[in-house]
């Protein structure tokens, strides 16, 4: 913690508040409560995984669209943390109601959670592009890498209480149902979010910008216009944005489905919570190793050690039988989780120009987000045709596969001195 600055930690720590939203909501507690209120109104299992599926690619649509408009504007002195702030405030918010659906609403829970989902992942946008204002070039890989590792560390503790209300709730040990402890579930994720959220909004601040214009939205439309004319000036990182497309793509899709996959193969719930957890514990040093090997090797040959893990990920999901063979594989794609994340993030960083950080993010997202469209739909749609979820996970290894050939094409960042040298505050 010594060799980060204030601003650096701030802005990290928002990852140990924000990803109790990523474990909690999309990942574990959220799902399993969506499925089981599904299962109850007779839906069945894989038509449920299906329609989770499409809400997420509806509520990626949306944001997908407007990602680019909002970072050009958000380019503008000061207009950063204000949209930080506004998705910010509609994720948490959003997150508590969730507590308050009432039960076997499977249709509504879905609704409620396509507006927490537009909050967590607006915000995200912003606090992605932070990161140019907050370090230097020279350090982003272990920066990103530090923030990605504190987020699965932080998120382990409100996931683990969570975790336990739940148990001792279907054990008799507390006066409350099952449904009633998912619930303060959704509302511990809401808390713990705006608590470390806290460091941010006071450390943080937009260092690289672009002067106030008149009429700034018509100014930020033709500064987009201009950029999508001017793309070939960025080969390099429109490149990158390809390959980010379809790697990140798989990579996302298999977050969001996990629990709703184990479910569907017959694992109890309170066997893929545990899992869950390990895997949260084991990805936190790894997510650091790799910016650290990263420095050492090159980001992008890291990526592609990510890339290959998450393909033998995809082939080993047609073999599972038993809750032994989804423990081999929640750790394989431990190892490489938030690795991967953390250094495509880095990786862009360098990429941009600082002034720009916003605009350029927004592209980062609309990638991000059109390839998070993808990868439910194949997976929705081939769970369907084959009736099998495994075969749905195997698809993802098409998305993999374009993306690591062209990443192959990208060139790497100029490279930089010691990556041991503290920024100046």
């Amino acid at each position: 913690m010594a060799k980060f600055t204030k601003p650096e930690k701030s802005w990290a720590f928002y990852d140990w508040g924000s990803s109790a939203y990523s474990i909690i909501i999309t990942t574990a507690v959220f799902p399993l409560f969506y499925k089981a209120a599904a299962t109850d109104a007779g839906v069945e299992l894989a038509d449920s995984t299906a329609y989770l599926s499409y809400t997420i690619a509806i509520f990626t649509f949306i944001l997908a669209m407007l990602g680019p408009l909002l970072g050009t504007i958000a380019d503008y002195e000061g207009m950063k943390k204000k949209f930080f702030t506004g998705f910010f405030l509609l994720g948490t918010v959003s997150t508590a109601m969730l507590a308050f659906v009432p039960e076997g609403q499977w249709f509504w829970l879905l609704a409620c959670y396509v507006f927490a989902a537009l909050g967590a992942t607006g915000a995200n946008l912003f606090y992605d592009a932070f990161i140019v204002d907050v370090t230097t070039e020279k350090r982003m890989n272990r920066v990103s890498a530090f923030g990605y590792g504190l987020g699965y560390i932080g998120s382990t503790i409100p996931f683990a209480l969570a975790i336990l209300i739940i148990l001792l709730a279907q054990n008799g040990a507390l006066p409350l149902s099952v449904t009633n402890a998912s619930r303060l579930a959704f509302l511990i994720t809401a808390a713990w979010w705006v608590l470390f959220s806290i460091p941010l909004f006071r450390h943080v601040k937009q260092k690289h910008f672009i002067k106030r214009e008149a009429n700034p939205v018509a100014q930020s439309f033709r500064r987009l216009n201009k950029t999508i004319r001017e793309i070939r000036q960025y080969r390099a990182l429109f490149l990158f944005l390809i390959a980010y497309f379809f790697y990140i793509d798989g990579v996302g899709t298999i977050i969001s489905l996990s629990t709703a996959y184990g479910t569907d193969l017959g694992l109890s719930a309170t066997s893929l919570l545990i899992v869950l957890f390990a895997t949260q514990v084991v990805a936190a040093p790894f997510a650091i190793l790799y910016g650290k090997l990263a420095d050492r090797f090159t980001g992008k040959k890291m990526l592609y050690v990510g890339i290959f893990v998450y393909i033998a990920v995809c082939i080993y999901a047609v073999f599972i039988e038993t809750i032994l063979d989804f423990w081999i594989l929640a750790m394989m794609v431990a190892t490489s989780q938030g690795g991967i994340q953390a250094l495509s993030r880095s990786y862009f960083g360098k990429l941009v120009p600082k002034q720009n950080a916003n605009e350029f993010f927004g592209f980062y997202n609309i990638f991000g987000k059109f390839a998070a469209i993808t990868g439910p739909l194949l997976v929705g749609v081939t769970s369907q045709i084959t009736g099998n979820s495994s075969f749905g996970v195997l698809s993802l290894v098409v998305l993999f596969i374009i993306g690591l050939v062209v990443l192959i094409f990208v060139p790497e960042p100029t490279p930089h001195d010691s990556v041991d040298e503290v920024a100046t505050e």
